[in-house]
């Protein structure tokens, strides 16, 4: 108890030295880790009506099938359950993410993080296994963090799951996928993420949340969905930040990074 009051007064006095600011754009908020009023309202939370399996918002729920489906996903459904996303990918939330993944801000994960344990509500079962999706070991040396990991550490310390942050590997480099095709994009990372041989006993019949900052095209989550059915697991779910709706087969990562950094 004595510990606590005394935090509560620690973080009290740095407040009043370093009043916490919105994660965009700096104003004062009444405490750390949120954006303002103003700011929120450049992010655009994903609400019903939403795909049940890419998690992409929708019109109308008259566009959805009897299965909460939208009709891509009827023809076509992805390799996993089904996906939930916190935020449409666009505005305060591109940046939001671009800033976690290529700027070292990694207070705004645990800001993402807050929000996906929210919209997942229904995926995080429990006994549910969160996974976060991996990237290269060159490519993690560069950056010195996965963010998808930092994701995953949040949605666990809040929905009281476990986490398995090495559960899955980057076998080989893959390009950045700017301006790939969709088709391109599932040939560039087909076969190019594994299961680590120590996880797959602990793997066998768990129920995984696989877990990213974005859902662009779906190559990679499926390219991981199928290591981890591959490896026994019964069932994978998706739980991403930021979900871009269908659109023509580009990138926007890349040019909104470049567009950030301008």
């Amino acid at each position: 108890m004595r510990g606590t009051i005394m935090g509560r007064m620690g973080r009290a006095a740095l407040d009043m030295l370093y009043p916490p600011s919105c994660l965009l754009c700096g104003t004062d908020v009444a405490q750390a880790g949120l954006v303002c009023t103003q700011c929120f309202g450049r992010l655009q939370p994903v609400s019903q009506p939403f795909c049940k399996a890419c998690a992409a918002p929708q019109a109308s729920a008259a566009l959805l099938g009897p299965q909460g489906l939208c009709k891509a996903c009827e023809r076509h459904h992805p390799v996993w359950g089904q996906a939930r996303a916190a935020f449409v990918y666009g505005g305060g939330t591109r940046e939001l993410i671009l800033q976690l993944k290529y700027a070292d801000r990694l207070d705004n994960a645990a800001y993402l993080g807050a929000r996906m344990v929210a919209v997942g509500a229904d995926i995080l079962q429990p006994g549910s296994l969160l996974v976060p999706v991996p990237v290269h070991r060159w490519r993690l040396l560069a950056r010195r963090y996965n963010q998808a990991a930092l994701l995953a550490r949040v949605v666990a310390r809040l929905s009281g799951l476990d986490h398995m942050p090495d559960a899955l590997v980057r076998r080989r480099p893959t390009a950045r996928l700017a301006r790939f095709s969709r088709a391109a994009r599932q040939k560039e990372v087909s076969q190019a993420v594994g299961v680590r041989a120590s996880r797959r006993d602990l793997l066998a019949g768990r129920q995984v949340v696989l877990v990213d900052d974005m859902l662009t095209s779906g190559a990679t989550a499926s390219a991981c969905a199928r290591a981890l059915r591959e490896a026994g697991v019964q069932n994978v779910h998706v739980l991403v930040a930021g979900v871009v709706p269908a659109r023509a087969d580009v990138d926007i990562e890349l040019s909104d990074m470049n567009k950030t950094r301008a």
